[in-house]
């Protein structure tokens, strides 16, 4: 995957260390000039932000105690090393370095419990131990269990796309806002958006169970959408690369009207674009975006669209129509 927003775990890993020699009683000039040479790379910083968040609420694990009995065994080993006259000036580090090599990384306590996520605009490919693979998409979280023979994944917020490895033995399955999908060897997409899913299967086949919903299973052939909702559920073909293709970090709009366009492209920012004009909601929006990229999709609506871009204070972008432009709404 090409997106440089998705997470590389080296980067962490990296960013783990530095914590860890930054918090160290003494920190030389040349050090502090090398972490800002490598946090300037693509991805550092945020993994370095990763980093300090996931260290912040590390804090409160000392009730945990697996994680405060091998602290305290650092801290025990620690003493013993260091010379009695060292121990004061040095420790601070160490318990540092002893907390982040336990707790950060995220990957080693949180993810030990099954549970990976990502931050608005962030992409992470996700690893099982199965074999299977998952990409999380912008601002989501998944649980993933193995047991009593089955491989259970929830789905608590965002989307996520699956490559499940081939188990008859264990059948994958996918808990969604009380929506239950179940593959043995497949590639298929889930969006939770509140109470409504969309289910988009790339290859393979899986049935879907709609809570509270009074019909057998519904099964899936390739390149078929299902989406469970208030309304029931309901399946059509859809183009499955253009479905699935936030995985390469794009967005693919065909005639998507451009109420809808600003929604999808809004879940990859922390600075929203918004619509200014009602009249202007319904106008087709044709083209490929990266995810994340909002000034190339404002830079379409005013050159494309004829809208007008207007910057917010709170660092929002504003969209109208042009006041030489009146035709640029439908109809």
């Amino acid at each position: 995957m090409s997106n440089p927003n998705v997470r590389v775990e080296a980067a962490e890993k990296e960013a783990a260390d530095w914590h860890a020699r930054l918090g160290t009683t003494v920190v030389a000039t040349k050090t502090i000039e090398d972490f800002f040479e490598w946090r300037s790379r693509p991805g550092n910083a945020d993994a370095y932000r990763r980093v300090e968040l996931v260290w912040k609420q590390g804090r409160g694990l000392g009730a945990d105690p697996d994680i405060a009995a091998a602290l305290e065994g650092a801290r025990q080993r620690g003493h013993r090393r260091l010379a009695p006259g060292r121990r004061s000036v040095i420790f601070g580090g160490l318990a540092i370095a002893t907390a982040i090599a336990l707790v950060i990384g995220g990957a080693f306590w949180w993810n030990g419990r099954g549970v990976y996520e990502t931050s608005v605009g962030e992409q992470r490919v996700v690893q099982l131990a199965d074999g299977s693979s998952v990409s999380l998409d912008t601002d989501s979280r998944i649980h993933v269990r193995f047991e009593n023979g089955e491989r259970r994944i929830d789905l608590d917020q965002g989307q996520a796309l699956f490559d499940v490895a081939h188990d008859a033995g264990r059948p994958f399955v996918v808990h969604a806002a009380g929506t239950r999908i179940t593959a043995v060897g497949t590639v298929f997409d889930v969006r939770r958006t509140g109470p409504r899913v969309d289910v988009t299967l790339v290859s393979g086949v899986v049935d879907v169970v709609a809570a509270d919903v009074a019909a057998p299973p519904r099964r899936m052939a390739a390149g078929q959408k299902t989406q469970v909702s208030a309304r029931g559920v309901t399946t059509r073909d859809v183009n499955t690369a253009a479905e699935t293709s936030w995985t390469t970090g794009r967005l693919i709009f065909t005639d998507v009207p451009l109420e809808e366009a600003v929604s999808e492209v809004n879940r990859y920012l922390t600075a929203k674009i918004e619509i200014d004009d009602p009249a202007i909601r319904a106008v087709a929006v044709n083209g490929v975006f990266r995810t994340g990229d909002r000034d190339a999709f404002v830079a379409a609506s005013s050159d494309v669209m004829g809208l007008d871009a207007v910057p917010k204070a709170d660092g929002s972008i504003g969209l109208s129509r042009r006041e030489n432009n009146p035709g640029t709404a439908p109809g």
